[in-house]
């Protein structure tokens, strides 16, 4: 018979993990984020959470997750237009030296933008990989331990094995010698 554990995951946590971190990824937010809501909704860990999903729901969702980011980025050049036509409504009204500069200073934030935005998505890759680092630690520091307890079940066994042939040699000694006697 199979005992579940208590706090074991159900097919509708997995679904609500996944749906959060998918509506996460296309609303530009990061998943720690999208962990955080889930373990405070589900009362487990967000390290709990982000291993659940790196460990097993992503690969289920990976078609998912594609088109959340290709909606995200839809929805970052939808939203970089409008704000690009609002200044070129605003460059008509400008006389030309100040277009000239409008067109400059645009450039620049561009520039400083994109850096902006590597940076940050350097810096989540970062916070991911200690984040899933983390996760490994806390697991490799859990198999040391069961590994430790093993090797003193074993310990003891062994001890008990050669307590049990040291009964049976001193029983077979002595029933020889019993044989012996009587013999005599």
């Amino acid at each position: 018979m199979t005992a579940n554990r208590q706090d074991a995951w159900s097919h509708e946590d997995d679904l609500l993990l996944a749906d959060t971190v998918l509506r996460h990824i296309r609303e530009g937010s990061t998943q720690l984020a999208a962990f955080e809501e889930v373990a405070e909704a589900l009362s487990r860990t967000s390290a709990a959470c982000g291993f659940r999903w790196n460990s097993t729901i992503r690969k289920k969702y990976t078609a998912e997750v594609n088109m959340a980011k290709k909606k995200r980025t839809v929805l970052k050049k939808e939203k970089a237009k409008s704000e690009s036509s609002f200044v070129l409504q605003q460059e008509e009204e400008k006389p030309a030296e100040t277009l000239q500069q409008v067109h400059q200073t645009t450039s620049d934030q561009t520039l400083d933008l994109e850096a902006v935005i590597d940076y940050l998505q350097s810096m989540k890759e970062k916070q991911v990989a200690a984040y899933e680092a983390s996760v490994l630690k806390a697991e490799n520091e859990k198999l040391k331990e069961q590994l430790e307890k093993v090797e003193k079940e074993k310990s003891v066994i062994t001890q008990d094995y050669r307590s049990l042939l040291e009964i049976m040699d001193r029983a077979r000694k002595l029933t020889n010698h019993t044989l012996l006697e009587k013999s005599l």
